[in-house]
């Protein structure tokens, strides 16, 4: 009888694990074709714009894309730098220094939801690199459909053609990350120590009401009101109640007063009914009320970008002033902040 000897084969390079982020998207060029071809990439998602593909198909190119994209493109002349975009320079500072972190054991790549770099081109490299572990971190504190959902589903339709899938794994929050709170606390404090302000506005970008709705699976938690207030294992996906949970997180640790902040919500599409309180009717209201002096938060968002800067930085403080108000300041996103690297790191050594 003949015996087969079997011997290991000697392992000449060591696996490495690579780390996608995955950020949004931002046009390529603040042109209006470019901002017109963004516009439709991510319109077009059907967690974006959850209606039927026909009616989102006809919505978006026939109305939103067209009559949009001239407006919005000058928004993002206004925004572009030399180096361009800040979401993507940012997440690009991110990029390098999260490697230079980690060390040569990872490859990190970064990724747009929608444009580029694209999700197909970073886990196309993967796949050739032969890498043991593949991690994905969506840049969005919290979880929502239409941001970190999507991201999970664009990843797994492609790797789900892939012959040999490596292990995979994903992040899906960090607002309660000892280093988030950490940032934004310490960003505010600086604003705080110039002057005196008599109100905080913590702003999330917003979605619609049915988005929320049909994330409760038991159709009897979510009631877009007071089961807001704490989150627990009935409504710990959603985004309303996530982003609740920052404002509290970020209010304990300023030591800020009751009836001196306020969670709201920006950035309404359509007429149908969005996640409320609404920003814009908010600062009416403030500065109606005699505030005169606001600090306002973006903790939706790691990057500043044409929602916070323009949006918040901007548009919110001209409606501010006219309405009364005096002094209004943006405290800025995590952007390529140490605090953030320090937070990316802790994710990855996690999921290793």
């Amino acid at each position: 009888m003949q015996v087969l000897e079997v011997t290991s084969v000697p392992t000449t390079q060591k696996l490495k694990t690579g780390i996608l982020l995955v950020n949004l998207g931002t046009p390529d060029s603040p042109s209006v074709p470019d901002v017109r071809k963004y516009l439709r990439e991510f319109l077009m998602d059907g967690r974006v714009i959850d209606i039927p593909t026909p009616n989102r198909w006809a919505l978006v190119n026939l109305i939103i894309a067209p009559f949009r994209a001239p407006k919005s493109a000058k928004v993002y002349q206004e925004l572009w730098e030399e180096r361009g975009s800040p979401l993507k320079f940012y997440g690009e500072d991110v990029k390098a220094l999260l490697q230079q972190r980690l060390g040569s054991d990872y490859v990190v790549e970064l990724a747009m939801r929608y444009q580029n770099p694209s999700i197909q081109a970073g886990l196309d490299s993967f796949q050739k690199a032969g890498l043991r572990k593949i991690i994905v971190i969506p840049f969005f504190p919290q979880y929502a459909s239409a941001t970190t959902g999507s991201v999970y589903e664009k990843v797994m339709d492609i790797v789900g053609k892939w012959q040999v899938i490596p292990e995979i794994s994903f992040t899906n929050t960090f607002f309660d990350h000892p280093k988030f709170v950490e940032f934004f606390a310490g960003a505010a404090r600086k604003y705080m120590q110039e002057r005196e302000y008599d109100f905080f506005l913590f702003s999330y970008h917003g979605v619609p009401e049915r988005q929320i709705l049909k994330g409760d699976a038991t159709g009897t938690t979510c009631q877009l009101n007071n089961c807001c207030d704490r989150l627990h294992s009935g409504n710990q996906y959603c985004y309303r109640a996530q982003c609740f949970a920052t404002t509290r997180l970020l209010v304990q640790e300023l030591g800020l007063k009751e009836g001196t902040y306020a969670t709201s919500f920006q950035s309404r599409l359509g007429k149908t009914p969005w996640i409320q309180p609404y920003t814009e009717d908010m600062v009416v209201k403030l500065a109606k009320e005699g505030k005169k002096n606001v600090l306002a938060f973006s903790p939706a968002f790691v990057a500043d970008c044409l929602e916070t800067t323009i949006e918040v930085g901007e548009e919110y403080k001209e409606v501010f002033e006219k309405n009364g108000g005096q002094h209004w300041q943006l405290v800025e996103s995590l952007n390529n902040s140490p605090q953030y690297i320090d937070l990316l790191a802790d994710l990855v050594e996690k999921q290793v």
